[in-house]
Formats: C-alpha cells, structure tokens, sequence
C-alpha cells in the first residue's frame, strides 16, 4: 500500500503493443509522480492483438531500470481500478487534438463520477503520430520490417511480432 504522502498515478491503457511514444509517457511521468503504475487493461472496442499477459510481459520488458514503476493488469472501469490501488491521478498522452477531445470526455467523467483526477501529458513530437492500431495496420498489411519497426516499438515488441507472424528475427536470426 502507499503512503499517504506519496502521489501515486496511474497510466493506463491496452499497450496493444506497448509503442515508443507510450515509454516516452512513462518516463516522463516516473519524474513526475513518486509512484507509477503501469496498468495494462482491456478495450471492448478493440480487437486484441496480443493477450494481457503478453502485453503485461512485454511491457515490463520495456520499461527497465525505473524503480518506483510497476507494471499490473485490470478488469473493469479504470476509475474503480484507480481507487483500488489508492492513486490520486490518472496519466494521460495526448498526441493531437483528436486526442485531447476524446481524453476530456473521459477525464470529466473520471472525475465527476469517480472523483479521479487526470494529468495530460503532450507526447514528443516524434512519436505525435505512432499508435498501437497504426502499428498493427502496418503489420497486417505485410509491412513487418525490423529497421522500420525500431522506430515505433521497443525490441521486444518487434521480436513478439516476429514470432507471431512466425518470422525469425535480427535477435539470433533472420528475418524478412
């Protein structure tokens, strides 16, 4: 449990996968709160790509050598979750405006009904245009390319995806 002086926040999302532009998030706001929660969800309106356990797995492969972030997964509202674990605020990127009207909407509600509040963080400009469904259309149209991936995604991300599209990797081998 933590401290009651101690600011927790939560960042969360589906990391489906975990992109460059979310570690950017995270290292930034690890600065910012003195405890960081990672929280690795499902989205109804998304098809996953990867299980929650992969994306947990992969997630905590990617965030290295940040001592006070921990990486868990959750079921349900966020605002619930964000309680549970006693964190006074909700971490938010936001690439654009698209970004910022749909996070508003979310963040009044959080706060209205869950009494949650929520921080924005502008992502960097070289990740304003990554997503995990950018990466993913990327893929799914026979755009694997381990070089070009790097750009977007952690190793660890490019090495998963390999696997899963049962391609061998730079890592030990080859891949296309």
């Amino acid at each position: 449990m933590a401290d009651a002086d101690q600011v927790v926040a939560v960042f969360p999302g589906a990391f489906d996968p975990i992109t460059l532009g979310h570690l950017n998030i995270v290292h930034r706001a690890s600065r910012l709160f003195d405890r960081l929660i990672v929280a690795v969800g499902h989205n109804p309106e998304k098809q996953a790509w990867f299980s929650v356990e992969e994306r947990v797995s992969m997630v905590r492969e990617a965030i290295t050598g940040l001592a006070n972030v921990e990486i868990q997964s959750y079921d349900g509202l966020t605002m619930d979750y964000v309680r549970r674990v006693r964190a006074r605020v909700l971490v938010r990127g936001i690439r654009d405006a698209v970004d910022l009207r749909e996070e508003l909407q979310i963040a009044n509600l959080n706060q209205s009904v869950g009494g949650v509040e929520t921080v924005f963080l502008m992502t960097d400009d070289q990740h304003v245009l990554t997503s995990s469904t950018l990466i993913k259309q990327i893929v799914d149209m026979g755009g694997f390319d381990e070089s070009r991936l790097l750009r977007l995604v952690p190793p660890v991300v490019v090495e998963r995806v390999a696997h899963k599209l049962g391609l061998e990797s730079r890592k030990g081998r080859r891949a296309r």
